[in-house]
């Protein structure tokens, strides 16, 4: 009976591809990991009493729906513009809902005259300057740009 060799299947040449074509993705899967969405906070005023809340409270009180804490203290609600890159984040991964869904909840509500948009502020350095002077403030920013005047809420 003859005795088979082994075949090798990855010659020199395919070793020198394989490593050509993992040189080449390398890039491509560094850049995706470094353009992942940043991680949004809540904020709020550093006097509210709340630790944390529900995703749904959270949602009503960016809906415009829910216009009070626990403690029947108003809230007031800051939002940066639809077209920043940081509202779409927030949006989506922290409310889960999409940045139209929330502009025709603040439409509906105007519309109807049952309601008011929420104060819309132009950069993060706004939103941390505004929630942390305005009492019952409720706001978003990335987590790294967060400071000592403002608390971050906890979502339950």
């Amino acid at each position: 009976m003859e005795k088979l060799l082994p075949i090798k299947f990855v010659t020199s040449r395919g070793r020198l591809l394989l490593l050509c074509v993992l040189a080449a993705v390398l890039p491509v899967a560094t850049a995706a990991a470094q353009t992942a969405e940043p991680v949004m906070v809540v904020i709020t005023h550093p006097t509210t009493s709340e630790e944390g809340i529900p995703r749904a409270s959270l949602r009503a009180i960016f809906g415009m729906l829910l216009q009070q804490w626990p403690g029947r203290k108003p809230v007031k609600v800051f939002v940066l513009r639809d077209d920043a890159s940081e509202h779409a984040t927030f949006s989506k991964s922290v409310l889960q809902v999409f940045p139209h869904q929330l502009r025709m909840a603040w439409d509906r509500q105007v519309f109807s005259g049952q309601g008011q948009y929420p104060e819309q502020v132009s950069s993060p350095q706004e939103m941390l300057s505004r929630v942390a002077s305005t009492p019952g403030a409720i706001g978003y920013v990335k987590a790294s740009e967060v400071d000592q005047n403002v608390r971050v809420l906890k979502i339950r």
